[in-house]
């Protein structure tokens, strides 16, 4: 059993080293709970779920017991919901305290068993075309956000800006820690390209040029050995980046992955990903495909022990084995209706899913 803290995860890459029971039928419905509208996903810390929607133009943060659905506190403010409507970023739960970004750039440190204002800030720049979505990362005694050029760093007592690259309009992704290449820093996915920075300055490292239609960067980088893989949609696809020795150097590009917005998990030397509406599984060292699943819409994944848990954008719940050589389904039921472009999450036993209209459920996965 484990808590799910943050955006992807304790290791903020999609993996969970629980294991799903569940083989067949519809899983059995928990609870249910009316969140507002948006595409954030959840995190899951000592019994508390966090989360948040909008309704009427004003955000919700939510804190509910995540056994049962029921509300622990609320906190609102104005927002509006804009274009594909509500939140965006996921809370981050860390050492008593819950920091949220909202797609207007408010950042705010809540008390995470009163839901008090701990601090708030308002993070400017130019505003991205659907929000900004980056969920926050803590870095030691920073919150790491991707505002700007090359992100923006406060401090997580204070929310004292510590540093900051400018006001032009962010990328999607959230920011990735990693050491890599012999250096240590953040990876921020730029509206631009893929940019590392030292985490105490904020000076860039390296950076690698990766334009996109509408600058739509979304999906986080994956590091591995010395290496990174970034993807985006609008047919642009992914690649492969050895760092080390100056500037990144592909290693390989395609097209058969690109990630619109949902990340890929690497595990035992093969990514697993959504490329626009199909299911991809590729060699990280090659790029070539082993196996394609067709028809799930935007979904999302996660891995949990040699299971990838696949949430169709039309709300059905599919699983399969994470098996490079074969495209093996063990289950398949839909769970929810409307658009479930966000990423299940799965902590304790349990699966939270949600749609954008504002429906979250959590599901038993024991078996």
């Amino acid at each position: 059993m484990a808590d799910w803290p943050q955006w992807r995860g304790a290791l903020r890459n999609g993996v969970t080293s629980e294991t799903v029971g569940w083989r067949g039928g519809k899983p059995r419905q928990l609870w249910q709970a009316t969140i507002g509208q948006g595409f954030s996903s959840v995190a899951v810390k000592s019994g508390k779920l966090y989360t948040t929607g909008n309704v009427n133009n004003t955000d919700w943060v939510h804190c509910l017991d995540a056994a049962t659905g029921k509300i622990a506190w609320q906190y609102k403010y104005a927002c509006g919901a804009g274009d594909y409507p509500g939140t965006r970023a996921t809370p981050t739960v860390h050492n008593g305290n819950v920091y949220t970004l909202s797609r207007e750039g408010l950042a705010l440190c809540l008390n995470a068993t009163t839901g008090r204002v701990v601090w708030q800030q308002k993070l400017n720049c130019a505003q991205p075309q659907w929000g900004i979505c980056g969920s926050p990362l803590i870095a030691g005694d920073r919150v790491i956000y991707n505002i700007g050029r090359n992100g923006m760093a406060l401090e997580k007592t204070s929310g004292r800006i510590l540093w900051q690259s400018g006001g032009d309009a962010p990328g999607y992704a959230a920011p990735v820690p990693f050491s890599a290449g012999g250096q240590d820093g953040i990876a921020i996915f730029a509206a631009k390209g893929l940019v590392a920075v030292n985490a105490a300055t904020g000076k860039p490292l390296w950076q690698f040029p990766w334009e996109t239609s509408y600058d739509v960067n979304a999906a986080d980088p994956i590091f591995s050995g010395d290496k990174v893989f970034i993807s985006s949609n609008y047919g642009k696809g992914g690649a492969l980046l050895a760092l080390g020795g100056g500037q990144p150097k592909i290693v390989w590009q395609t097209r058969a992955m690109k990630n619109h917005f949902n990340t890929c998990v690497l595990h035992n030397g093969f990514l697993y990903g959504n490329d626009e509406n199909t299911l991809r599984c590729l060699e990280w060292a090659t790029g070539r495909e082993r196996w394609a699943l067709k028809g799930i819409d935007k979904g999302g994944l996660i891995l949990a022990g040699n299971q990838l848990v696949v949430m169709g954008g039309r709300g059905e719940l599919i699983l399969l084995a994470a098996d490079p050589n074969k495209l093996t389904e063990q289950a398949r039921a839909t769970v929810l209706n409307g658009t479930c472009w966000t990423h299940p999450v799965l902590a304790n036993g349990v699966l939270y899913v949600r749609n954008q209209e504002g429906t979250l459920i959590a599901l038993n996965m024991r078996g």
